[in-house]
């Protein structure tokens, strides 16, 4: 591991200052991720950032019915909330299904959404990644692709982001709120807050230099059936093939959101409005225009499967 500086932030516009005037400058908190990739030497910043300190990590009611989630609550603290439990069980049953109770202890909210688009070529540093090193091609398209993205890709990038929260957070119409070096703030909601790869798939989200997340947002519940099925290779410790996340009410409406196939969790209305008329309707639209590889392209086919079932359940 290189050398870096280190500091402990006082408040978040102090981070936030600190990280925009400090060139290489990266904010740290449970580290989960960000250790990894120090020591694998893809990223090397030159300034760690403590936020730990900054005293967001509670979670708060909020005037209009909902819940506020502090960017430092861990994990394992949020998936344990008696109101989430009861309100937002479909976000306990994503964080659940997630890394392994001792990551689950240390990773935060905020860290949780921020981690890197997964790729087996982003951590192999023999191999070209546009990602790691913009302009040295994607050695995943033609290569090893069958844990990566059908939809939202483009000729740079084919990955997929990791998170299991994000995808139930983007069910529950989360907001990201942020300070920004200057101490304003503003908020993102997050199906705006992630960046497709385009031409640039090493910038992974919409946030500044320096911008630090401070709190995710949820309205008031959805009530009905929360369901959370995320089929993988192996039972735990393992990144989403496909996962369906769903909140279903008894009339047959709802809301469904899919991790595993895209840059971002993926959902719309319209196909929620399809639901109705069965898994296959809702999945056709979800992933209209997907252009898989020969090695993914079971994934349409397993979406479709993963949401019947989920179907299936919510009428039992």
């Amino acid at each position: 591991m290189r050398a870096f500086t280190y500091e402990r932030a006082r408040t978040p516009a102090e981070a936030a200052a600190a990280a925009a005037r400090t060139q290489g400058a990266r904010f740290i908190a449970g580290g989960t991720n960000l250790l990894d990739l120090m020591k694998l030497e893809i990223e090397i910043p030159s300034h760690l950032i403590d936020v730990n300190g900054l005293k967001l990590d509670t979670i708060e009611a909020t005037d209009d019915g909902g819940v506020r989630i502090g960017a430092l609550v861990r994990n394992t603290d949020l998936a344990a909330d008696s109101r989430i439990r009861r309100d937002y069980a479909l976000l306990t049953r994503a964080l659940v299904a997630g890394a392994s109770g001792q990551l689950r202890n240390k990773a935060t909210t905020a860290g949780n959404l921020l981690q890197r688009t997964r790729c087996p070529y982003f951590y192999d540093t023999a191999q070209p990644c546009n990602k790691r090193l913009p302009g040295s091609g994607c050695a995943a398209i033609g290569g090893v692709s069958r844990q990566l993205a059908v939809i939202g890709t483009s000729p740079a990038c084919i990955a997929t982001h990791p998170s299991d929260m994000a995808v139930a957070m983007m069910l529950l119409d989360a907001t990201v709120e942020t300070v920004r070096p200057d101490g304003s703030t503003r908020r993102i909601a997050l199906d705006d807050f992630y960046r497709a790869p385009g031409k640039t798939p090493h910038i992974d989200s919409v946030l500044d230099k320096g911008e630090l997340i401070a709190a995710v947002t949820l309205p008031a519940p959805l009530g009905g059936t929360h369901i959370y099925r995320k089929v993988r290779d192996r039972a735990s410790y393992a990144f989403a093939l496909v996962s369906v996340a769903a909140v279903l009410q008894a009339d047959g409406s709802g809301r469904v959101a899919l991790g595993g196939v895209a840059y971002k969790p993926w959902r719309s209305d319209a196909a929620d409005a399809l639901l109705p008329q069965g898994a296959r309707a809702v999945v056709g639209s979800l992933l209209q225009g997907a252009t898989p590889s020969p090695e993914n392209q079971f994934k349409v086919q397993l979406a479709e499967r993963t949401l019947a079932s989920v179907l299936m359940q919510a009428r039992s």
